[in-house]
């Protein structure tokens, strides 16, 4: 998403995909961080959940009216998340 926010020309060639992708990898953790069975804490559970809807959102949100200062949301969540796995958070 990153390189299609900064390589934005209007028409903003591979957003289609990129939104694919995030939204694919967004359905893994929504169904992980709701699933019963999940080891995770309950207020976790709940904030990856409430990440997810909003990732979803902003999602359609892109893909009915492409701007390019949406992505900016899209793109600090998945960092932040991805630095909190990676234990930097």
């Amino acid at each position: 998403m990153q390189a299609v926010h900064d390589g934005w020309n209007g028409a903003s060639d591979g957003l289609e995909d990129a939104l694919r992708y995030n939204r694919k990898l967004w359905s893994i953790f929504l169904a992980s961080a709701t699933d019963s069975d999940s080891p995770l804490p309950a207020d976790v559970r709940q904030n990856v959940a409430n990440l997810g809807l909003f990732v979803m959102k902003q999602t359609v949100s892109m893909m009915t009216q492409p701007k390019r200062e949406l992505l900016n949301s899209l793109i600090n969540i998945n960092r932040e998340l991805a630095a909190g796995l990676l234990g930097r958070r």
